[in-house]
């Protein structure tokens, strides 16, 4: 059977952007974008948990690519499902600290938020107490083995809090100076690439000593 490489995007992202890491992989491995629908983490939970139950029995070894949002649903999903290794790019790893800093910015208090439970805002998507309750209640928990790919101009996560995040996840962090939230320049997608590859090796070279 064939290794998977399943790539899950970013909000605003599509399946298509899994096309690019099909250069990075030899014919060992399957490229899958994963079309999601969710757009609560709560839906998320369910549809990533069944997606995997589907996908990965049909595969040898499954390996994670995804996304800012992409990647927090998957965190929150995908913990107890068979996956060799995890690579999120720009995820969202403080999703309470995250939202609390919309709170802030739109100048909404907690009990605002909790009578009137969604919130509209000037700069995004509405607030809503739901999703904040969600969030406290479901904590990101997570053993699998991880590399984080995080630019350090990302507007949506402070080096602290993604330092934070791996180290709560024991997770290796990899920091680009001139990256953003979203790695789309020649020069960021090249540093991202030469990232991936790098785990690929190593990947390798732990199945050469297994074998």
């Amino acid at each position: 059977m064939k290794n998977a490489v399943i790539y899950v995007h970013g909000k605003g992202g599509s399946t298509d952007e899994a096309n690019h890491y099909k250069k990075l992989f030899n014919a060992d491995y399957e490229i899958i974008g994963f079309d999601y629908k969710a757009e609560l983490p709560w839906q998320a939970k369910e549809e990533f948990k069944n997606y995997f139950d589907f996908i990965a029995p049909k595969y040898s070894e499954s390996l994670l690519i995804a996304n800012s949002i992409g990647a927090y649903f998957s965190l929150i999903s995908l913990s107890e499902k068979p996956i060799t290794k995890a690579l999120p790019i720009s995820p969202i790893g403080d999703m309470e600290n995250l939202i609390l800093i919309m709170m802030k910015k739109a100048k909404v208090s907690e009990e605002e938020l909790r009578a009137k439970k969604i919130i509209s805002t000037s700069f995004g998507d509405p607030l809503s107490w739901a999703y904040l309750s969600f969030v406290r209640n479901n904590s990101i928990v997570w053993n699998i083995p991880t590399g984080i790919l995080y630019g350090k101009k990302d507007d949506m996560t402070s080096l602290e809090t993604m330092t934070n995040f791996a180290h709560t996840i024991n997770a290796s962090l990899t920091v680009f100076d001139r990256g953003e939230h979203w790695f789309h320049t020649e020069e960021q997608m090249n540093f991202l690439d030469t990232w991936v590859k790098r785990f690929i090796q190593q990947i390798k070279s732990y199945q050469a000593y297994l074998a």
